[in-house]
């Protein structure tokens, strides 16, 4: 287990693999909640069902291993984003929260308490979002996972000028993220304050890292909706539509987490733009 750890240490996601391998003995579960919270960055249907198969599996293996709940309840709200969900988006929702507050409860470390606050930023609750973030970075001050869940909880208080420096922090701590979703985070606060070219470099560095996410094609082709760039859009609209043939962008809008109707009107006109329904 010792050497598997060292391995991915050296292979840049150092900070992520000691994190994740802590609690835990047993080294199928780690190797499920790796692999779990590899098929978790995609955000399609059936990349989302081979990680919550790997994270039910890791937690029936180990179930003191607060890994296997964190990993589920991230695979849990994803579902509910992207509408693969079995239950309605309140009660996945609910057994995120109930899932990480477990995971707590086992390991009360930096990345439990950042992943419930990932809950409570999709619960849109900036304040509890906010108090775990900064629970997490006491614990661990050089974890780019606390400055993650920091910038996406000033992001749902609409902190946008803020959230930059956090999340560019979050990625200096972690030059190759372990997930894409720190990248589109900035892209989201570049956004929001108006500077789209900074979005559109950094949504295509995520979707390097991750040609496969879901969420990144969508953002870019909002972006180059926004900004006039309508053939690059639709180029865009048309990736989204081979990873999910049935997106839905009315589904995509409710799931943001800013409670700011006017930018949740603009960013679902720019996706009819772009040609997206």
């Amino acid at each position: 287990m010792n050497i598997l750890v060292a391995l991915q240490v050296a292979l840049t996601k150092g900070e992520t693999a000691q994190i994740v391998a802590k609690g835990t003995k047993n080294l199928e579960a780690y190797l499920k909640v790796l692999q779990a919270s590899r098929f978790n960055q995609d955000y399609n249907k059936e990349s989302l069902a081979l990680a919550r198969r790997y994270a039910e599996e890791a937690i029936a293996l180990d179930p003191t291993y607060s890994g296997g709940y964190r990993v589920l309840a991230g695979v849990i709200i994803n579902e509910a984003f992207v509408g693969t969900a079995k239950v309605s988006r309140a009660e996945a929702l609910q057994q995120a929260l109930e899932l990480t507050q477990k995971a707590v409860a086992l390991e009360p470390s930096a990345i439990s308490h950042a992943a419930l606050s990932y809950v409570y930023v999709s619960l849109q609750n900036s304040e509890k979002a906010m108090t775990e973030a900064e629970k997490a970075i006491a614990l661990s001050p050089n974890s780019a996972s606390a400055y993650d869940c920091m910038g996406a909880a000033l992001l749902v208080a609409e902190r946008f000028h803020e959230a930059i420096p956090i999340l560019q922090k979050s990625l200096r701590l972690s030059p190759i993220p372990s997930s894409p979703f720190v990248l589109l985070k900035l892209a989201s606060a570049y956004q929001w304050v108006g500077h789209y070219e900074e979005a559109i470099a950094t949504i295509k560095r995520a979707l390097e890292l991750y040609p496969g996410n879901l969420v990144g094609h969508v953002m870019l082709a909002v972006t180059y909706a926004r900004i006039g760039r309508d053939q690059e859009a639709h180029a865009e609209a048309a990736e989204v539509l081979k990873i999910d043939p049935n997106f839905s962008a009315e589904r995509f809008v409710k799931a943001i987490s800013v409670r700011n109707q006017t930018l949740l009107d603009q960013t679902l006109s720019d996706l009819r733009k772009a040609g997206l329904k």
